[in-house]
């Protein structure tokens, strides 16, 4: 079977389940899987991908990996209890051939509490059994070739001299055992320019830092949740930072995209968060309004820190580096380009939550075609709410 733990994850799954366990435990929710390369038929594999996940329900943590999320400073004990008993329910996920042709339906619905952990797993395992059937001799010697690449652009790079980043690539890897394979090599090859991984099982086998940061479907959750909708996003960080009390300080940026962000992320955030995330538009620009906003709100940039997590290879990644260096702390999450760089074309696949509470709602990207919405009412309405004209981002 292709996963055999439950923390064959991202680390920002737990951190956001421990917030829904102790803030939102009844919150409903529903997610919507979407492929959107082209041309891809994934409609021969529909019972293949069935047998993975009815395995994945079958998992529970371990002893041992219970204590080993209880050993991380951000975890609490009564999360680890809930945690001791949780698996992942059959009856809350559906796959499905679509009527559109070689395109499946995979649908996620139930209480967030108990359906969170679905996406990312999930999303390997469409990954895997894809590529396994599609190229089922391909050699690794490319992937390897190009990892060997990288590791020479990053040592020969004299313009930065701090350059750190993270593999963040277990949703769209090629196969588990490619992605063991490429942690190896960055624990052995790019240290200390590779700080750590947001899988956590990886991170407990190989004794490397677990990474993570908020994710959109928080944000996204608190247009339900959140006392009215203009009011959601401040929400949002607010019920974050009463979690973590300072912990975990990563402010994701890019939910309702980054103007209507900036309002929001007044003097108060800015002191309290440290600092916050790229995930769609120009990040060069993106880095440039943040440094100003903090200027703004009295705050020394050189103290935060920018990740950027869009889409990266290290050729961008070392040219942000470049142009942020000394002005404020930089770290990179690398995903596709170093799990899914062997030879053949990635899959570019999300899992997305389209509604909560029976309520819809909305990603409103910096990246149009990042946008995903199933009401273009309520899109128009979120549109209308926090300021952003019809169709300038998304549709």
């Amino acid at each position: 079977m292709i996963i055999t733990s439950l923390l064959d994850t991202d680390l920002y799954k737990f951190t956001m389940m421990q917030c829904v366990l102790h803030q939102f435990p009844s919150a409903q929710t529903e997610y919507r899987f979407k492929c959107r390369t082209p041309n891809v038929n994934l409609q021969p594999y529909v019972d293949e991908i069935r047998e993975e996940i009815h395995a994945l329900c079958q998992l529970y943590l371990t002893d041992d990996e219970l204590d080993y999320l209880k050993g991380l400073r951000f975890i609490k004990s009564d999360f680890v209890d809930f945690l001791s008993l949780f698996h992942l329910s059959e009856k809350y996920i559906r796959v499905e051939k679509s009527v559109h042709e070689g395109e499946i339906d995979i649908s996620v619905k139930g209480p967030w509490l108990h359906t969170i952990l679905f996406e990312i797993p999930v999303l390997a395992i469409v990954n895997e059994v894809y590529f396994r059937n599609q190229y089922p001799n391909l050699s690794w010697d490319v992937g390897r070739e190009r990892l060997a690449q990288k590791l020479a652009m990053v040592q020969g790079c004299k313009e930065v001299k701090n350059f750190k980043f993270a593999e963040y690539g277990t949703r769209r890897r090629f196969s588990k055992a490619w992605h063991e394979e490429v942690v190896q090599i960055l624990k052995n090859d790019f240290t200390p320019d590779f700080v750590g991984t947001s899988n956590v099982y990886f991170a407990k086998k190989y004794n490397i830092l677990p990474l993570g940061t908020m994710a959109h479907e928080f944000l996204q959750a608190c247009q339900a949740l959140g006392p009215r909708l203009r009011d959601s996003q401040v929400f949002a960080l607010e019920k974050w930072a009463e979690e973590y009390r300072g912990d975990l300080g990563i402010a994701l940026s890019d939910v309702y995209g980054l103007k209507a962000f900036l309002r929001d992320f007044d003097m108060f955030f800015c002191k309290l968060f440290d600092g916050a995330r790229h995930d769609s538009g120009d990040p060069l620009e993106w880095g440039e309004q943040m440094l100003q906003h903090y200027k703004k709100n009295r705050v020394d940039p050189r103290t935060k820190t920018l990740v950027f997590s869009d889409g990266l290879d290290f050729p961008k990644a070392l040219e942000i580096a470049s142009r942020f260096e000394g002005r404020c702390r930089v770290s990179f999450g690398i995903g596709t380009n170093l799990t899914n760089d062997i030879g053949v074309e990635p899959l570019q696949m999300v899992m997305k939550m389209v509604r909560c509470n029976d309520q819809p709602v909305a990603k409103v990207s910096d990246t149009p075609e990042k946008t995903m919405c199933d009401d273009p009412a309520y899109l128009s309405y979120l549109r209308y709410v926090f300021d952003l004209p019809d169709g300038e981002r998304g549709g």
